[in-house]
């Protein structure tokens, strides 16, 4: 019998998972299907029993239920707990298991794809949302120099640096006050939704800088500031497919290549 699994978000008709997971099943001969899931704002874990109920072994969470998602896990790995925040659910009869795959998908798309060493790199977070939060513990797992969380309020950046427990050197700072320079620049704001630029300056994009959006599909105002500066500049679609892959191998247990899928994606 197939095995179902879904994406739940509002809205979601946007969603490249299931196209993602399809290329993924394709590759690596497994039986399951995949469907984008319109969850109402005030009715997420209704339609979470609903997937349960009808027999789904998992489903992926985006925007804006990865809050809700975690409270309704009866387990979290410690990924999800450092997060605060659920992306990934398996379902085993009634209990719901919870995971956070975009740091990890994140560090992937950065190490594997773009061939960029985090290991003792100056890592610049911008922002200290849940986007930022999501991707704290995977990025200190890969052991940089240091990382700066910066962000418009300097509290909201200290309490997510506070949280790490890490050996590696966790700082906050605002915006406008930051120095020096950074190997890895990561924007985790959601400045590009309104096609605003971020008060930061040129000079803390170091020489062979990756600049790295976790938006994907246009080019945001970071994006071309920090070309400007002369850095290498990425944007979220490898991160899309990594955290999605970890998913995939979380669910199945294969883990399928991303490289075809991100191409694919590219291309269309």
């Amino acid at each position: 019998m197939t095995d179902r699994y879904a994406v739940i978000g509002n809205p979601i008709a946007h969603s490249k998972s299931p196209q993602i997971h399809a290329a993924f099943a394709k590759q690596t001969n497994q039986d399951i299907s995949y469907e984008a899931v319109l969850a109402p704002l005030d009715g997420f874990e209704a339609t979470v029993r609903e997937l349960i109920k009808q027999g789904y072994k998992g489903a992926n969470v985006t925007v804006p239920f990865k809050f809700e998602a975690y409270d309704a896990c009866h387990q979290h790995t410690e990924r999800a707990f450092v997060a605060g925040a659920v992306n990934t659910l398996s379902f085993n009869g009634g209990h719901i298991a919870g995971d956070n795959t975009d740091g990890v998908g994140l560090v992937n798309d950065i190490k594997d794809n773009l061939k960029h060493a985090l290991g003792d790199a100056r890592i610049l977070l911008l922002g200290a949302g849940g986007a930022a939060q999501g991707v704290l513990l995977p990025l200190l797992n890969a052991l940089p120099a240091s990382i700066t969380i910066a962000n418009r309020t300097l509290e909201k950046a200290q309490r997510i640096a506070k949280k790490s427990s890490s050996a590696t050197i966790v700082s906050a700072n605002t915006f406008e006050a930051l120095q020096g320079q950074f190997d890895v620049i990561i924007n985790a704001t959601s400045a590009g939704l309104s096609d605003s630029a971020l008060p930061i300056s040129n000079s803390i994009f170091a020489k062979s800088c990756l600049a790295y959006d976790m938006m994907y599909g246009r080019e945001t105002p970071f994006m071309a500031q920090a070309k400007t500066a002369g850095a290498q500049v990425a944007d979220g679609l490898g991160m899309l497919v990594e955290q999605a892959a970890e998913a995939f191998y979380i669910w199945r247990n294969v883990r399928p290549q991303t490289a075809p899928v991100i191409k694919l994606l590219r291309s269309a």
